[in-house]
């Protein structure tokens, strides 16, 4: 063989290394297209593609994912249109700073302020559902009540996203989800955050999963509860229960140590850490709607029960559990309030096709009609001094908040907005009102299940009302009171529609 020909076969041996080369170089992502640092990172950060085993093994350094800003190693696609992603994730090691992040992330744009969601994982094992709603805004979270979960799943569904855990010898299920939009093309990935500007952490992604999904309503296989709490002062939430059945209208005991709502026509009992629901004793009472709650010392227990004629009447049990006195002799009558000394209740009547405001002593007795209006006059509740009762009435054509002497006397408008308000409820300590808002498009005399839906929050004495929560919800999410006894937090009830 001649020296040229020697030459020419050395020189096709390098382009094909070359060939090779190039081609591994643009496949070392996997599924994914590029990586990089977001923000400042005095560290960079890498990531390790093996395609035998499918693993992602990422390092990455940066002070947080957080607040309005961000620094951490993201490696991403750039896509449209709604997807899943779901992975694995452990840590490398077991030290570090014990909030390190390893997530699952959908990003606006690579720009460390971008609106973003993602599902992180911590060192310590806590796994939150993570969120920016705007460019610099400030981030909020809901906390998954599954520990360092086996699998984790983020979801976009139209302006929903969705988080999902996997508990150790569990099944997939969804651990949280919030509605927020992101608009045209963004980003979708597997980032990690030392949390720790000085140093790296390092996080292995394993059965890494990205697929488009359909929204089409007919796939639907059903809809999932969450009963949930949220921080006034933060915005952030906590999933405390998660269950497959359909559960509503969480009331906070007032020792602040459990939870009672309705499900299945029955009133279950769960802490306030979790676990699983017992059935309170209630009874004759066994047909129970999402109307109820606690005396204002905690030892008794009104409920709304359809038993007789399935028409709802008024029934006051101990809290406890045990016999069921019945207190409204017709029906419908939907209880919503009691006053701060016990003596009366407060609730929803339907007398001659007309729902209107009424009291009756708790004791039983005479009712006393408080609304006149024409239209429907719901909700009626009492701020903690007993000198008003709020309520909500449709009489200025759409829904809004209203209140009111507790003789019916001085009926004043307080909410008056594009929205239709529902059941305001005053905090404890007297200084907020929280109440759930449809939009325009809803009948103002309806408040119907699975909707897009927002929790509100306003100062008692009137002023800004803020946005504590954009959800999938409605009848069931926060019809009764719902307040921890510290005026801190607020119990709700979110759905999630389930897909195959």
């Amino acid at each position: 063989m001649t020296l040229k020909t020697w030459r020419h076969l050395a020189i096709i041996f390098l382009l094909m290394n070359a060939t090779f080369a190039n081609a591994d170089s643009t496949n070392n992502l996997g599924i994914f297209s590029d990586q990089g640092d977001i923000g400042s990172t005095a560290k960079p950060g890498s990531v390790n593609f093996d395609p035998i085993k499918g693993e992602y093994l990422i390092t990455g350094g940066g002070e947080n994912i957080w607040a309005t800003n961000d620094a951490f190693h993201f490696v991403w696609k750039k896509m449209t249109g709604d997807f899943t992603l779901s992975a694995n994730i452990q840590f490398t090691s077991t030290n570090g700073n014990p909030h390190r992040k390893a997530c699952l992330l959908l990003r606006q744009s690579l720009e460390p302020g971008s609106a973003y969601a993602d599902v992180a994982v911590h060192g310590v094992g806590l796994t939150s559902l993570q969120f920016r709603e705007t460019p610099a805004g400030v981030t909020h979270e809901i906390q998954s009540s599954v520990s360092a979960p086996e699998s984790v799943r983020l979801e976009k569904r139209g302006d929903y996203i969705t988080m999902w855990v996997q508990p150790k010898e569990g099944k997939l299920q969804p651990g949280g989800n919030l509605r927020i939009p992101f608009a045209g093309d963004f980003y979708v990935g597997l980032g990690v955050c030392a949390h720790d500007n000085l140093t790296n952490a390092q996080a292995i992604f394993s059965k890494v999963e990205l697929a488009p999904v359909s929204t089409s309503a007919g796939a639907r296989l059903g809809v999932e509860s969450s009963l949930e709490t949220i921080a006034v002062a933060t915005g952030d939430r906590r999933v405390i229960y998660h269950t497959a059945d359909h559960i509503e209208a969480p009331n906070w005991s007032r020792d602040g140590k459990y939870f009672l709502f309705n499900s299945r026509n029955r009133i279950y009992k769960l802490p306030v850490t979790g676990g699983v629901p017992e059935v309170l004793d209630t009874g004759a009472a066994i047909h129970c709607n999402n109307d109820h709650g606690f005396s204002p010392d905690g030892t008794l227990f009104a409920v709304s029960d359809q038993s007789i004629s399935n028409t709802s009447r008024i029934y006051i049990v101990p809290a406890a559990g045990g016999p069921a006195r019945q207190i409204t002799p017709t029906g419908p009558s939907y209880w919503h309030g009691w006053s701060p000394d016990g003596k009366t209740l407060a609730f929803c009547g339907q007398r001659n096709n007309e729902f209107d405001v009424y009291t009756i002593p708790a004791g039983g007795g005479e009712e006393t009609r408080l609304t006149t209006t024409p239209g429907l006059d719901d909700g009626p509740e009492y701020s903690p001094d007993g000198k008003n009762i709020y309520f909500n009435s449709e009489r200025s054509g759409t829904m809004q908040i209203w209140r009111m002497k507790p003789d019916g006397s001085e009926q004043t408008q307080i909410t008056s907005d594009d929205y239709n308000n529902w059941f305001a409820h005053p905090s404890p300590d007297g200084r907020w009102l929280v109440f759930i808002s449809f939009t325009k498009d809803v009948k103002s005399n309806d408040h119907p299940a699975n909707k897009d839906v927002t929790l509100r929050l306003m100062p008692a004495g009137g002023g800004p009302i803020r946005v504590l929560a954009k959800l999938f919800g409605g009848q069931g999410t926060i019809n009764v009171p719902s307040w921890s006894p510290d005026s801190r937090q607020i119990a709700f009830v979110s759905y999630q529609q389930v897909y195959p």
